[in-house]
């Protein structure tokens, strides 16, 4: 009987068998196989067809792969599952077999079984009628699991598990389930996971606010996930202004085109169609274009571009009318509708060359014609007319205004009777005055920004676009404005003049600073520039009104931007506007020194002293502040750079957001990554400081104390992604920084204050994620030019060689060996923070790649890698990963048993040091009058300057002293470490001491005593006295007894990423 019943299930195993056979190659037989096994569930006994079903789908929870033949399984599978029979056959007793087979599954330890547990539970619950009869405890042990496995540290499980949990978000009963997604969204490293946790959210007050973050999510598909969202679940009347400008603002822009084209279709089908009738007036109404005004006129740009949106009914208003209604949505639309018609009409002439459609497009072209003339003004009177009623009309009618302003641009003018009614409105726009109240005291309070003509730069950029427009004859416009600033002036330079006159002339002089291109159109004028600068600006700098210095600072900075080299009087100005001034004058003084910078490079800027300028950035030095802001002196003999360093070194205290949201430190890092990013416009000295500066900005950038640096790391973030693939120069100054960086970060060396525990720990996390970031700017391929350049070098040299190659400092080669030499510099006895500083080194050296071109630098560093590995010979996991970088590196030697000389080596380090021999032949190959000087200077040089400044003339501008008799051969095994027996007490009392080191501000890097002479001969042992004194050294002594040493290593702590699905 029990072999009938074994022979029954196995023929009941087989055909289910045969079924998922014919499924798994193709859809089409899903339909008439589900009603085969329907048929089957009726006919057969439950339990033994939920096994033999279950037998059958075992196979695929062992199959990795996501394909197309697995997805249909899984698919037939849930909608057997969920499916409903006859008569008698619900399915609901199946469903609750299969999900508790399914349940011990996804709490399987195989992330494969608990993939595939978990999809086929989200492919059931979502395709599950609401009828389904389920027991409430199977459905709690269900949400529970699925719950737990959101967490799952497999990303495709945890994928499967939001989509399983979805249907609950929006049930009252499961709130808990929506807690999840928000606690898990933010914190969700994976963009597929987020992806599914933003469709899966339900529409209301506490998810809206994480809906509109995922707009800015890194991962496209989450973007675009979130405007689905938002187009499908939430209407617009919803959405407050605010919201709804920041989601067209974020998508039309979107740098994914994709993403872009969701958002245009969130914009046309569901706010334009659906809730505004297709109105674009009425959708601008829910913009607050006003307030708004960039994303209006994208709106309509984009709703111009798409379709024949508009019914062209907006038509000129009187301006009685005008002022009575709600104009400044519709004079908005009317200015935008009209560019575009310009922008059309401008092809007529086009179009009549265009062949057989030359009829066609030329009668579309008439057609805007006819109605632009009908939307633009009959005459500039009549529009002169209507923009003063607006004018008039005050503040709160001044967007409408600028908007006429705008819309006068494409008037036009070549009539001159027009052009002289253009003209004297022009002048008067240019006179008007600055708008100011009264206080409580009396006194004037200024409206607007104190910059600007009409205090704000919209209103004076509506202003000069007009001016130009009508006065568009070469050096016309500039005549213009230099005769209204030659009357305004005229107080000005007789001190007569009070604060709210010299606002305005200088508000004058911006405007035309700006909008002219070059000096030779200001000259023989009603003013020249240089009166100009001496009458007006340099005065202005020093006028007692804040203000007043605010303004003038910022045209010394314009004015500067049009000098063919930067003038000393300007230069001079500004420098000490930017240490004695206040905070606002500081602002303006550092954005005007960083844009003259830029423009004629930092060298330029010094030569204009015309004084000699120290710099302790080109001596590598990284000091203190030297400079006193607000107590400055009048000059300070320093370069821009060491200058604006200071800046950026200096506490300011609590001066944060005074100037457009942004703060003096982010100013400055922004301009000093922009000097950086085009640095190869300025090859000359400063080069050799560019890797202390990127030092700086690397440690800003991931200086966990800086939370109101917000906005310049979002700036450094852009400037990190291109600055290593746009020059080999750019790697080589990151190869340079990489140490400086790490020895800053790290807790407990170089003076590093560490703290408590946890301080440590996260300081530590932090220095790591800095490696790691640097290392992978480091493997970032150049862009082409740059590569082919590289290229055009090796070719000139065919043969492999041990010299290093032009790239060499640039590429992995170089940053090895300078992780290297440091890891090997330290003593052989360590403190805990020395010897966790020393593993995470060694944890980056083991990713670099060395290639087989660079035969000196993999001797190198096959010479010195028998050092690191003493050296962290306590990590017991990472001395095995350096033993196979020694083998790939024996492997790829070409010469594995030649060595390099000691002048090879040299080159590569940048130690090059002339042995006596060499200097005798120079010395005594020269005539006589010659030999007395070059040997006087080659003693001066060794004797009296440091022997490393002496050294630095080679590649990495390293130091290190290399034995003859170091061993190139890697060690079969791992060199035993020496024990004692007994160790308890003592090991006790090394761990105390460790962690009062670490804890200890005062720990440094290890200056280690001189070395003893070696045994060479006599003409080198003066070389010996040379590196005594050299700033980094190898200490080595086999003799040394290690029993002093900790056992255990201090380990770095890291975060560990999520193991992805394969």
């Amino acid at each position: 009987m029990a072999n009938e019943e074994s022979e029954e299930q196995r023929k009941l195993s087989l055909k289910i068998a045969r079924l998922f056979d014919e499924v798994w190659t193709s859809q089409a037989a899903h339909v008439r196989k589900l009603k085969e096994l329907v048929s089957l569930r009726s006919s057969s006994p439950l339990a033994e067809l939920c096994e033999a079903f279950c037998r059958a789908l075992t196979p695929l929870f062992n199959y990795q792969r996501r394909t197309a033949s697995a997805e249909r399984i899984i698919k037939f599978a849930a909608v057997f599952a969920c499916s409903r029979g006859g008569k008698g056959d619900s399915g609901d007793e199946f469903l609750e077999n299969f999900l508790k087979f399914l349940l011990v599954g996804a709490a399987a330890a195989n992330k494969t079984v608990r993939f595939r547990a978990c999809q086929i539970v989200s492919e059931i619950i979502m395709r599950l009628p609401d009828d389904a009869e389920v027991s409430n405890e199977l459905w709690d042990e269900v949400i529970e699991c699925m719950r737990l496995h959101v967490a799952d540290k497999v990303p495709a499980v945890r994928t499967f598990a939001v989509r399983a949990l979805a249907r609950f978000a929006n049930d009252s009963e499961n709130g808990d389930v929506l807690e999840l997604f928000l606690e898990r969204l933010p914190v969700e490293q994976n963009g597929d996971v987020r992806k599914i946790i933003v469709l899966s959210l339900p529409p209301s007050s506490a998810t809206l606010p994480m809906i509109f973050d995922c707009t800015l999510d890194v991962n496209e598909s989450v973007r675009k996930a979130a405007y689905s969202v938002l187009a499908c679940k939430v209407p617009l009347q919803s959405l407050s202004i605010k919201h709804r400008t920041n989601i067209l603002q974020r998508g039309l822009t979107d740098r994914s085109t994709s993403v872009a084209k969701d958002c245009v279709k969130l914009l046309k089908d569901e706010w334009l169609e659906k809730c505004c009738n297709g109105d674009p007036v009425e959708l601008l109404k829910f913009l607050d274009v006003e307030t708004y005004e960039s994303v209006g006129e994208l709106v309509m740009t984009q709703l111009a571009n798409t379709e024949d949106t508009f019914n062209h009914s907006i038509e000129l208003m009187d301006p009685e009318v005008a002022l009575s209604g709600e104009w400044s949505v519709n004079i908005s639309t009317w200015k935008q509708i009209s560019f575009l018609m310009i922008n059309q009409t401008k092809g007529s002439d086009a179009a009549m060359t265009m062949g057989t459609e030359s009829v066609v497009y030329a009668a579309e072209a008439s057609d805007n014609n006819d109605l632009l003339d009908s939307i633009l003004p009959a005459s500039v009177s009549e529009y002169v007319e209507l923009v003063n009623a607006h004018i008039a009309a005050g503040a709160n009618y001044r967007f409408v205004s600028r908007q006429l302003l705008l819309l006068g641009a494409m008037l036009d003018f070549s009539d001159a009777s027009k052009r002289k009614v253009a003209s004297e409105f022009v002048q008067n726009l240019l006179h008007m005055a600055i708008d100011h109240e009264l206080d409580d005291n009396g006194n004037e309070v200024f409206i607007g920004d104190g910059l600007n003509l009409g205090g704000e730069r919209d209103w004076a950029a509506a202003v000069a676009e007009l001016a130009k427009k009508v006065h568009a004859a070469i050096g016309e416009f500039e005549e213009v404005v230099l005769a209204v600033v030659e009357e305004l002036a005229r107080p000005c330079r007789e001190r007569t003049a009070d604060c709210k006159q010299w606002l305005h002339c200088l508000a004058v002089i911006a405007l035309l600073l700006e909008n002219t291109t070059s000096f030779r159109h200001m000259q023989g004028r009603a003013i020249d520039p240089a009166e100009i600068l001496h009458s007006i600006l340099l005065p202005g700098a020093k006028h007692a009104s804040l203000d007043v210095q605010r303004a003038s600072v910022r045209c010394l900075g314009l004015f500067g931007l049009l000098e063919r080299k930067p003038s000393e009087n300007t230069v001079k100005q500004l420098r000490c506007s930017f240490v004695k001034g206040p905070p606002s004058i500081t602002i303006m003084a550092s954005k005007a020194l960083l844009d003259l910078g830029i423009w004629h490079g930092p060298d330029e800027m010094d030569k204009a002293m015309k004084s000699n300028l120290s710099s302790q950035l080109r001596e590598h030095k990284m000091p203190a502040s030297p400079v006193e802001f607000g107590n400055g002196n009048e000059d300070l003999d320093i370069e821009l750079l060491d200058l604006l360093y200071a800046g950026l070194e200096h506490d300011w205290g609590d001066i944060v957001e005074v100037e457009e949201n942004q703060s003096i430190h982010d100013i400055l890092g922004e301009g000093l990554a922009k000097i950086l990013l085009l640095s190869n416009k300025f090859p000359g000295s400063h080069a050799s400081t560019h890797d202390l500066l990127l030092a700086k900005l690397i440690t800003l950038y991931f200086n966990s104390e800086s939370e109101e640096l917000q906005r310049l790391k979002q700036c450094l973030s852009v400037f990190f992604e291109h600055y290593p693939s746009l020059s080999a120069n750019h790697k080589k100054c990151l190869s340079k920084a990489f140490m400086r960086v790490m020895r800053s970060l790290w807790p407990g060396i170089n003076g590093n204050v560490a703290g408590s525990t946890l301080m440590v720990s996260n300081m530590r996390k932090r220095a790591v994620q800095a490696s790691r970031f640097m290392l992978q700017m480091m493997q970032v391929p150049l862009f082409t030019k740059e590569t082919a350049k590289l290229d055009d070098n090796k070719s000139e040299n065919h043969d492999v060689g041990t010299d290093p190659s032009p790239d060499f400092e640039s590429g992995e080669e170089g940053l090895a060996i300078r992780i290297a030499v440091e890891v090997a510099s330290f003593h052989a006895k360590k403190t805990a923070a020395e010897k966790a500083y020393l593993a995470a080194l060694c944890r980056i050296l083991v990713l670099l790649e060395f290639r087989v071109s660079e035969q000196g630098a993999i001797k190198l560093m096959r010479r010195i890698l028998n050092r690191v590995i003493s050296s962290v010979a306590t990590e017991k996991e990472l001395t095995k990963e350096l033993w196979r970088m020694a083998e790939r590196l024996q492997a790829i030697d070409r010469h594995p048993d030649e060595k390099l000389s000691t002048e090879q080596t040299d080159l590569i380090l940048g130690c090059f040091m002339p042995s006596l021999h060499i200097i005798s032949r120079i010395v005594f190959a020269e005539e006589n009058n010659m030999q007395m000087l070059i040997h006087s200077v080659c003693i001066h040089a060794w004797t009296f300057h440091d022997p490393v400044s002496f050294m630095h003339t080679g590649k990495l501008e390293l130091a290190i002293k290399l034995d003859d008799g170091d061993c190139m051969e890697v060690p079969p095994t791992p060199a035993p470490h020496l024990t004692r027996q007994s160790r308890a007490r003592r090991r006790a009392k090394d761990e105390e001491s460790s962690s009062d080191d670490e804890l200890s501000p005062t720990s440094v890097v290890p200056s280690n005593p001189p070395v003893s002479r070696s045994q060479r001969a006599s003409k080198t042992a003066a070389l010996s006295r040379m590196t005594a004194k050299t700033s980094i050294r190898i200490e080595e002594d086999d003799d040394e007894d290690e029993d002093d040493e900790d056992d255990a290593g201090s380990e770095v702590t890291s975060d560990d990423d999520s193991e992805p699905f394969d």
